[in-house]
């Protein structure tokens, strides 16, 4: 990029929580970032109101009727190219950029990421099931097409700076932190009868649905632990979780000699996606400082794996196949919705991510990933186990 040039952004999922962080961030320095394209589902107010502010080349939106809608909408504000569908996620994916924020959700992002891979794009990774589905093959592409990947998750980025410098050879362990989510504190019986209400009370971070549900059963924390084993090049039975209440230790790394490096900051999105636009410098953010003083303690505890089984599975489905994490992946998508939907009481998510799990597992042998097609094979079947699964009993339990 030449000197004094605007960094050019794609954001993939404007509209949710870190695709309109991420445009905040950018809208603070405008003289460092020019937004080229954005992808987004079905809030066309949002996005017609972003590609109003930010004058995007390339849009994309769930579907055909959801582009026209926006080109009505936008009138002559729309944009050169208005797609939809996966095809028009790709197409933006690709588009005039620098650097691509991946931050869809769900296996939704694969696609569109992997295109922006191969374009040579830096990548911003905030889509967690990019790399829990198909983390080996796109760590190969990006080895082969030159381009960067950068955390953005706030753990896994905790632990990309506090490798910055480090030898590989060196780390012992990776420590991911762990909020505990809403029902930290209850017990089995009450975490049976949680209301979708409840499990979407996040008591430290404002994240979307899907996200917020993940991180009341853990399950966040376990496709982290899947995509941590591929971001860092590390074995599962070297990272760790920890549950840490305050979420201002936002992961660590222990070191062979013993020393333990931890990043600390507030909760607050902007930080770990500004590192990611600049890396390897800094932003100066208008955030709020951490005063330790005022925190007063931090305190970690051993995550309970009884109260909440999804975290065990992520580790299980890492030592089953290649293709056992993709497998887990869909199915949580699928009972998440379910939960949401009102069609399954909240541990009804575990038990139908541990079935499909097992039916894999139990019936599918030495599973590896070749290519798009393996994982998209992976997917489709668990979604249709994990369908008929709750089709037939009515509760995933």
């Amino acid at each position: 990029m030449p000197s004094g040039a605007r960094r050019r952004l794609v954001v993939l999922g404007s509209t949710g929580s870190i695709g309109e962080q991420t445009l905040a961030v950018a809208a603070e320095f405008p003289d460092r970032y020019e937004v080229t394209g954005l992808a987004a589902g079905r809030n066309l107010e949002k996005l017609a109101e972003q590609v109003r502010r930010f004058r995007p080349s390339a849009v994309s939106t769930a579907d055909a009727a959801g582009a026209e809608a926006l080109r009505a909408r936008l009138g002559a504000d729309a944009p050169a190219f208005i797609g939809s569908g996966a095809d028009g996620l790709e197409r933006v994916a690709v588009h005039d950029a620098d650097f691509v924020m991946a931050a869809l959700v769900g296996a939704l992002g694969l696609r569109p990421t992997l295109a922006a891979i191969r374009a040579g794009r830096d990548i911003g990774l905030a889509n967690k099931e990019v790399m829990v589905t198909a983390g080996a093959l796109v760590q190969r592409e990006v080895a082969a097409r030159g381009g960067r990947l950068l955390p953005v998750d706030s753990e896994h980025s905790a632990i990309f700076q506090c490798l910055a410098g480090q030898h590989p050879g060196d780390v012992a362990r990776l420590i991911l932190t762990a909020s505990g989510g809403p029902f930290r504190t209850w017990d089995e019986s009450r975490i049976a009868r949680a209301t979708v209400k409840q499990a979407l009370d996040h008591p430290n971070w404002d994240m979307g649905p899907k996200i917020t549900i993940d991180s009341a059963t853990l399950m966040n924390k376990g496709l982290e632990v899947i995509e941590a084993r591929w971001l860092f090049d590390m074995p599962p039975k070297r990272i760790d979780v920890v549950v840490h209440p305050q979420s201002i230790v936002h992961s660590l790394v222990e070191f062979t000699d013993g020393s333990v490096l931890a990043q600390l900051g507030l909760p607050d999105m902007r930080g770990p996606i500004a590192v990611a636009l600049e890396y390897p410098r800094r932003l100066p953010l208008e955030v709020e400082r951490l005063d330790l003083a005022a925190v007063g303690r931090l305190d970690f505890e051993t995550p309970d794996t009884k109260r909440f089984p999804c975290l065990d599975l992520a580790f299980a489905a890492l030592a089953a196949d290649e293709a056992a994490p993709a497998v887990l992946n869909a199915a949580n998508e699928i009972a998440v919705a379910a939960f949401l939907a009102g069609e399954i009481p909240f541990p009804g998510i575990a038990a139908t991510n541990a079935a499909v799990l097992d039916a894999h597992v139990s019936g599918a042998g030495d599973r590896r990933l070749r290519d798009l097609d393996d994982v998209a094979e992976a997917d489709a079947w668990a979604r249709s186990h994990a369908l008929e699964r709750l089709g037939a009993s009515g509760t995933g339990g």
